[in-house]
Formats: C-alpha cells, sequence, structure tokens
C-alpha cells in the first residue's frame, strides 16, 4: 500500500471508468500494469538497466591510471589539467539528468535510455581518437552525459516495477553500479594502459557499452505507467471515436495548458525537488558531500601505492579491493536487511507504509564512515605494511554503500512518479562535487600529507553524523511541505 503522504495517486485512482471518460488499469492485477509483471520479467529489465549502470560509473574511472600516459603523449604539464581528464566526465553527469530525468517522464525510460546510451558510445570513440587534452576533456564530459541516463531512469524502473517492501532488494542490485564501477576502474584500467596504451581503455569501453547498447535497444521494453495509460488512452480514443478520454495520471488543468507550457514545467522538475523540497536538498547536500571525498580518496590511493609501497601502474589499482568489498558486503547488508525492516514497521504501523521508515538504516551506515580517513591515512603516513591502509579503506566502501541506497531508495518512495527526477537531483549535486574537490585534492595532501588530510575529512564526517537523525527525525514534515509544488 502507498504511503498516504507519497505522490503516488491512491490505487482506486488508477482504475478504468470509461463511463466517467477515465482510462486506467483494467484492474488491480492488470498484467499490463509493470507491478504486475511476472518476477523474471522484472529482474531481467531491471538486470538490463543495472548493467548499463555499472558501465557508466566504471567509464568515470577507468581512465585514472592512464591519465599521466595521455598528459606525457600530449605534453601536458598542467596537473589541473591532468584531473580533468578524468573528473570532467563528472561535469557530464551534472548536467545530463537536469533534462534526461525529466524527458523519461515525459517520453518514456525505453526511449531516452537508449539513444543516451547510443550518445555515451559515439563519443567514447571521441575520447579513443582525441588529438589533444582540449578534446579529450570535451568528449569525457560529453560521454558522462550520455552515461548519465541510466543513473537516474534506473532509479524510475525501480520505481515503476517494485512496490516499496520489494524497493530495498531492487535498489541495492540497481545501485551496485554507481558505487562499485568506480572502484572497479582503477583496477582493470591500470592493466589495460600499462600493456595496451592509455587509447585502449576507450575501444574496450566501446566494445563493452555498445554490446550492452544493442541489448538495452533489442530488449529493454517501456516502464512508466504513465506512458503506458497514455498510449492505451490515445488508442482509445481512436477506436471507440471518444476524445474526451482522459488517463487517470492526467491533471485536471493539463488541459488548459500549452504543450510548451507543460514541457516546460515537467524538464524543471529535478531542479525544483533540489529546491523546493528540503528533505531532497538537504540529501543532496550530505550525499555531495560523502561523495566528494570518496573521489578525494580516489585522488591518492594510486599515489600512495605506487610512491610509497613502489607498486606498478597495474598492481596499484589492486589496492582499491578494500574499498570494493566494504561496498560489496554493505549493498548485500541492505539488500537483505532493508524490505525485512519496512515490512515489520509497516505492520507496526497498521499497515500504513511510510518513506522515513527506510531512514534508521542510514543512522547506522554513517557510523563507519569517519573510520577509514584516521585508518587509511595514518597507516600511508606511518608506511605501515601495505594491507593495513587497504583494510582502512573498508569502513568507508561499506557505510557509503549503506547511506547512498538508504536515502536514494527513501526519495524514490517518497516522489515515485518522480523518482528519475528526486535521483537526478542527488545525482546531479553529488557530481559537481565529485568532479570539482579532487582539483583541490594534490594541493591538500602536498601541504598536510596523508595523516592530516585525512584527519580533516574524518572530522568533516564526523561533524555530519547528526546529518541522518535529522532526516529521521524531520523528513515527513520537511518531505510534505513540498508536496504542493507537485500536485
Amino acid at each position: 500500500m502507498a504511503s498516504h503522504n507519497s505522490m503516488t495517486p491512491k490505487d482506486d485512482t488508477l482504475l478504468m471508468d470509461l463511463t466517467n471518460g477515465i482510462v486506467g488499469w483494467e484492474n488491480e492485477k492488470d498484467p499490463a500494469n509493470p507491478r504486475n509483471y511476472a518476477s523474471f520479467r522484472k529482474w531481467f529489465l531491471l538486470g538490463l538497466v543495472s548493467v548499463v549502470t555499472l558501465i557508466s560509473p566504471f567509464a568515470s574511472s577507468v581512465f585514472a591510471p592512464a591519465a599521466s600516459y595521455a598528459a606525457a603523449d600530449f605534453h601536458e604539464s598542467s596537473s589541473i589539467l591532468t584531473t580533468l581528464m578524468c573528473t570532467s566526465y563528472l561535469f557530464g553527469y551534472t548536467v545530463g539528468p537536469l533534462f534526461l530525468s525529466p524527458l523519461s517522464e515525459l517520453y518514456g525510460r525505453q526511449i531516452v535510455l537508449s539513444s543516451a546510451t547510443t550518445f555515451f558510445v559515439m563519443f567514447q570513440i571521441g575520447c579513443a581518437l582525441a588529438p589533444n587534452t582540449a578534446a579529450l576533456i570535451i568528449f569525457r564530459a560529453l560521454t558522462g552525459t550520455g552515461g548519465s541516463a541510466c543513473l537516474t531512469t534506473g532509479a524510475g524502473v525501480v520505481a515503476d516495477l517494485f512496490a516499496p517492501h520489494e524497493r530495498g532488494l531492487a535498489m541495492s542490485v540497481f545501485g551496485f553500479g554507481p558505487l562499485f564501477g568506480p572502484v572497479l576502474g582503477p583496477i582493470l584500467g591500470g592493466f589495460i594502459a600499462q600493456r595496451a596504451g592509455w587509447r585502449w581503455i576507450f575501444w574496450v569501453l566501446v566494445i563493452s557499452s555498445g554490446l550492452m547498447t544493442t541489448f538495452v535497444i533489442i530488449f529493454n521494453r517501456e516502464t512508466n505507467p504513465v506512458i503506458l495509460i497514455e498510449r492505451k488512452t490515445a488508442k482509445l480514443r481512436a477506436e471507440l471515436d471518444r476524445p474526451e478520454l482522459q488517463s487517470c495520471y492526467e491533471k485536471k488543468d493539463t488541459k488548459k495548458a500549452s504543450k510548451t507550457s507543460v514541457f516546460v514545467h515537467r524538464l524543471t522538475t529535478p531542479l525544483r525537488l533540489l529546491f523546493h523540497s528540503p528533505i531532497v536538498s538537504i540529501i543532496a547536500i550530505y550525499i555531495a558531500m560523502v561523495y566528494g571525498c570518496l573521489y578525494l580518496l580516489f585522488t591518492t590511493v594510486t599515489d600512495v601505492f605506487q610512491n610509497t609501497y613502489h607498486w606498478g601502474v597495474g598492481v596499484s589499482g589492486l589496492a582499491y579491493i578494500g574499498l570494493g568489498l566494504g561496498f560489496l558486503v554493505g549493498q548485500v547488508l541492505f539488500g537483505i536487511i532493508s524490505d525485512k525492516i519496512i515490512i515489520r514497521m509497516t505492520k507496526q504501523n497498521g499497515g500504513v507504509f511510510e518513506p522515513e521508515m527506510r531512514l534508521p538504516l542510514a543512522i547506522f551506515f554513517a557510523l563507519f564512515v569517519p573510520i577509514s580517513f584516521f585508518w587509511y591515512g595514518w597507516s600511508a603516513e606511518a608506511k605501515t605494511h601495505w594491507i593495513a591502509p587497504i583494510i582502512g579503506l573498508f569502513p568507508f566502501g561499506f557505510g557509503t554503500i549503506g547511506i547512498f541506497a538508504t536515502l536514494q531508495t527513501y526519495v524514490v518512495d517518497s516522489y515515485t512518479l518522480y523518482a528519475a527526477s528526486g535521483i537526478a537531483a542527488i545525482t546531479v549535486t553529488r557530481s559537481l562535487f565529485g568532479a570539482l574537490l579532487p582539483l583541490a585534492g594534490p594541493y591538500m595532501y602536498d601541504a598536510l600529507g596523508y595523516g592530516w588530510s585525512n584527519s580533516l575529512l574524518g572530522f568533516l564526517t564526523l561533524a555530519m553524523l547528526p546529518m541522518p537523525f535529522v532526516f529521521r527525525r524531520y523528513g515527513r514534515t520537511l518531505r510534505e511541505r513540498s508536496l504542493e509544488h507537485f500536485k
């Protein structure tokens, strides 16, 4: 059962009522409703999006170990421009979701995902053939724009296919890629660059993403219920010669507004959620800070293990295994317990689900994030055995994945029909932090060293520990304040 606070219309308003000119689902068990698809079909469709969602974030970091090779080829001496070769990809993540997410709500997930991933593949070819630093930075930003579609439309697919008590596991599967992909990237990127050259990193991306894009184009199907009912309405208008028929999802005042005003209004949904929904704004800033710290860590891991422990370019990527294992364990734990907690709390609440039931888990996971900065930073500073800093990265991965999965699922639960736009608001903010904060990384670590620089980040994340408590205590009040902007 949907929460009475949710932006999803009540079930009884979505059923067919041709007498009153309303086109909806035939009944609550209508097989055309994505929520009623067979389990295999649901997980297959989510699997398609999830694999693409692994490749796209993987592409964000796979080039990191090879940036020095490209800089040498281009005779580039600027450390900022060399860093931008990697992080410019995230600028695409800040632009793409702003229009791709609302377009997926206006025209459907299928066409937006297929078009954007095709764009993503095309500009990977541009990266492989880039003649200079500027071209590579621009092409990386463009691939990030195309690659951002899966991050937000995938959240929409989860909302389309799964009921609230099933979304924890679904978001756990879908959310694996955005965090594990950037960890897997440096592990493989170092070996590819060292043995085949940095341009082959992009050719590998062209092959893998091109194959997955082909599968998406062939096998993916539309899941947005609003689009499916709009198509059904158009068909019945023609068959029954009843132009007055209206989709059950259509707002009463929609017909009075021009198509242009409706389009502009919907296109601004991510920004309206970001600036008019206090809970989305606070969550977006919190996740952005944690994500920025993650990318600051990325800037040091390769240097620590190459310069301090004298590992080669390829082998140094293996240092990310500690972080990756943290992500994996955290993701599995979230997937196992999240839905069980929701089911139990819903029963205790008289059978009424409320999105805030997700939030206690964020408090638990947030406790682990600061540990890594002190452990990893001072073990690297003291040049202890190499296993110490690798293990030190584990708590950060564990805590971060739990925070992201919990808070993003909460946004999906709160704004079901606008789930893609809600996740877009978060993605834009976190990507901006992820792109800009690493630019300051080399200067900070040169000035303070690994110990105090990471301790500074540790104290920052300690200061942010009360935030999940704020979400839990005031989430419902803050969420309800924003509903009037999206009625």
